[in-house]
């Protein structure tokens, strides 16, 4: 007879993450998670107390898996366009992820201002400082108009509401990055010439 199978903790994360991708966060629970696995409920229960730590353990595994697909830049495109890009590319073709990260009410950061200030940023703020020379305080701003471009974006092509055409996205994301970076300088230069 040969051995069962074991269970483990990651195998359970990953298959709701799957039922997430297939259906939906709404549809992670005892039942679709193991069937995802081919396995009884009882393993899902064991490793974890409650289905909400379930989806706070997928939610952070998605987290990751979000980060990394971000942040795969080629050297020789403009690191910040490259990000924004890769964030809406990622709700075309990650729907329910994408959801799951921004609709779901899982993240940690409450505000813009939280996530403005989260560690997993200062990597890209400080590449954003750095090619454009501006006070952190002003590429935090330039950052937020280009995240929020792309938010929404990704938010109405995940729902469903336009089609991903992504030539002109780019432009557009683009037009923004270089409107900001221009307000933010001009604001730059008018605080500096009133000390």
């Amino acid at each position: 007879m040969p051995p069962k199978s074991k269970i483990t903790k990651d195998m359970i994360v990953h298959a709701a993450i799957e039922v997430v991708r297939q259906s939906g966060f709404e549809n992670v629970n005892a039942r679709t998670v193991s069937a995802q696995l081919h396995c009884s409920t009882q393993p899902v229960m064991y490793h974890f107390a409650t289905i909400d730590s379930l989806k706070r353990a997928a939610y952070a595994q998605t987290d990751r898996m979000h980060s990394a697909y971000m942040m795969n830049v080629p050297e020789e495109q403009d690191p910040v366009l490259a990000i924004g890009l890769n964030y809406i590319r990622f709700a075309v073709e990650e729907p329910q992820l994408f959801r799951f990260l921004f609709q779901s009410g899982y993240a940690e950061e409450n505000s813009l201002l939280e996530m403005i200030d989260s560690e997993e940023l200062v990597p890209v703020l400080a590449a954003m400082q750095e090619g454009t020379g501006l006070s952190m305080e002003k590429t935090k701003k330039v950052f937020l108009i280009i995240a929020l471009f792309a938010h929404g974006y990704a938010s109405i092509i995940a729902n469903n509401g336009l089609e991903y055409d992504e030539a002109l996205i780019a432009r557009h994301l683009e037009d923004a990055w270089n409107g900001a970076l221009i307000a933010a300088c001009q604001e730059e230069n008018n605080e500096e010439a009133l000390r």
